[in-house]
């Protein structure tokens, strides 16, 4: 196994091309939100075939099927646990008739197959058939098996210190601590402080007394840190040379494998639109992260007049999206015409809004919802509000805030699995967390044993609600936006927000120039009234709507509550609840009315 990540030659697939808007690989848009079922969160690494086709039939049994619910997915447990003459296999015990047979059972009843793997070396579970180096190996296999979806993980992964990987791995992601450098060439000799004459952009870097340090990207896989922002920090020296030429850059620094300390450093000249990296990799160790030497002479070709010299460390989001595309690309040249969904799944790690529609349909924004997975006979629990990540409250405050990030020309933004039947949550919060994820684009996965549920029960009303359905499904394909908070009413699409004392108000537009929204209580307390005005909404999401006009100029609205089913008609332009109870949330659907 290599010891280092590959070099980069496509500018593409670096850094500076997250913000241009361009796809990899052909990569397929317009998708909309998947919806389906997954297997992890009802029976976690213990699922079967047997198992497997029973949510198959439930699907098409319960009408869910012709809801949209289309995609079977089998999570982590399904392999072998060493690969077979170098290829993913059945676990035989478990899934008896291989998977080709499940999924031409699957494609028999008129639904789609999908399955898991990862990134890294071995599987979340352990079984060591992780794709990575496998790549164009297991996308022959997938192609052969009939495989329509792939959820990819990131445990394991060789270059970061993602879940079950080694700790050391941190040197992949951060640069030494920085305390100067010196510039040398033709007649110019010039030295630069690290915290006196250096720019420190982004979040994660920070000045110390004598250097600088943490110059890498945020591990967004806790709750802590906004997904909103610059998630990378640079050092950046504006230099001023007297001739066009080849320059020496000596580096004053300090390296180690702990957080905020790395050692590969990559050193560019120019901005992001026209830059040229002269340096990608390691630079010597030293005997510890306060322990500073100097570096060898690394050549940069620098302008006469001035210069910006970036110091940085953007390899946690380019190895990642690499190791993604390497799966894709293997798809590709299988079967260049493939429709295969790939659902990126490191947690949000390596801030995947930023990069992950270049190759990804979806992509997980935080660690898994729940840690208290079912089993056979056990429905596992589901919990409305963590200080981590596993609960409905953590996902949704970090995804409300992204919807800048997702669309039918990037892809969605994944809060992971519904937890809509598990225990731990009520029937009212099973309710919220449904419209939340409809209201964001959320892919809609099902993580419960279907087998628990009864066609009219309190649960399938839920998730067989066609008119929240619709909302996730609408041809427009646009995230809701946050307009206001209870807690932030300036700035409600960007604030991130994690105390759950608050009333939040989503605004989505629609295809049909209507408007939905829902009005969200994530306390445990009785909220009173809220309200919003047309001309208010226009304001903050006018852009995004279909014929703005008509709704601003219209007389009056029908106004349909998506769970009641009520219809009323407001002739005001003021819209809002009077009362809302513990978790509760009401969502409606505006539609101007033209006579």
């Amino acid at each position: 196994m290599q010891n280092k990540p590959t070099p980069i030659p496509d500018k593409e697939y670096r850094y500076d091309a997250f913000d241009n808007g361009c796809v990899l690989l052909n990569k397929k848009k317009n998708h909309l939100p998947v919806m389906g079922w997954n297997s992890w969160n009802a029976f976690g690494s213990g699922n079967t075939e047997r198992l497997t086709k029973d949510m198959a039939d439930a699907l098409v049994e319960l009408g869910l099927a012709q809801l949209g619910y289309q995609y079977v997915v089998l999570d982590d447990g399904c392999y072998k646990s060493e690969r077979v003459d170098g290829k993913l296999s059945n676990e035989a015990m478990k899934f008896p008739g291989g998977f080709k047979a499940l999924a031409d059972y699957v494609h028999a009843k008129g639904l789609k197959f999908g399955m898991y793997n990862d990134i890294g070396t071995n599987l979340c579970a352990g079984a060591a058939v992780g794709t990575c180096g496998h790549e164009m190996t297991d996308a022959r296999s997938y192609m052969d098996w009939g495989v329509d979806f792939l959820k990819v993980d990131n445990c394991y992964y060789l270059w970061d210190n993602a879940t079950f990987s080694d700790a050391a791995n941190v040197k992949y992601v951060y640069t030494p601590n920085i305390r100067s450098i010196r510039i040398v060439g033709d007649a110019y000799d010039g030295s630069f402080q690290a915290v006196t004459d250096g720019i420190l952009t982004g979040r994660s870097g920070e000045k110390r007394d004598t250097y600088v340090t943490g110059i890498g990207t945020i591990d967004g896989t806790g709750p802590q840190p906004s997904p909103v922002g610059t998630q990378s920090s640079e050092l950046e020296f504006r230099v001023n040379v007297p001739k066009s030429g080849e320059y020496l850059v000596y580096v004053t620094y300090a390296t180690g494998q702990e957080d905020c300390v790395g050692s590969w450093l990559q050193i560019a000249v120019g901005n992001k639109k026209q830059s040229r990296i002269f340096y990608d990799d390691f630079l010597q160790l030293t005997e510890s992260a306060e322990e500073f030497r100097e570096s060898d002479g690394i050549p940069v070709s620098l302008e006469k007049g001035e210069n910006c010299l970036r110091f940085m460390n953007h390899r946690r989001q380019e190895n990642t999206l690499n190791s993604y595309a390497k799966l894709l690309e293997g798809l590709n040249l299988v079967n260049p015409g493939h429709d295969v969904i790939l659902s990126i799944c490191e947690w949000g790690k390596t801030q995947p809004q930023n990069w992950g529609y270049k190759v990804g349909d979806s992509w997980r924004i935080l660690n898994d919802i729940t840690f208290c997975v079912g089993a056979d006979g056990d429905p596992g629990t589901g919990s409305w509000s963590d200080d981590y990540t596993a609960s409905v409250t953590s996902q949704y405050n970090k995804a409300v805030i992204m919807d800048e990030y997702a669309g039918l020309d990037k892809g969605w933004n994944d809060p992971d699995m519904l937890m809509v039947g598990m225990n731990g949550l009520t029937d009212v919060m099973c309710k919220t967390h449904f419209s939340m994820w409809c209201m964001m684009n959320a892919p809609l996965m099902l993580g419960m044993d279907l087998r628990r549920v009864k066609k009219g029960d309190g649960i399938w009303k839920i998730i067989s609600n066609k008119e929240l359905i619709a909302l996730n499904q609408d041809s427009l394909g646009i995230q809701a936006k946050r307009v206001f908070c209870s807690l932030n009413p300036e700035n409600p699409d960007t604030s991130y927000i994690v105390d759950n004392n608050r009333v939040d108000i989503l605004a989505k537009p629609l295809a049909d120039g209507s408007l939905a929204l829902s009005f969200i209580n994530l306390s445990g307390e009785r909220k009173g009234e809220y309200r919003v005005n047309a001309m208010d909404l226009i304001r903050k999401i006018g852009d995004k709507m279909i014929n703005q006009d008509t709704f601003a100029q219209a007389e009056e609205y029908r106004v349909l509550d998506l769970w009641s089913e009520q219809v009323t008609v407001n002739a005001t332009g003021s819209f809002g609840v009077d009362e809302l109870t513990p978790y509760d949330s009401v969502t409606i659907r505006v539609t101007p009315v033209v006579r």
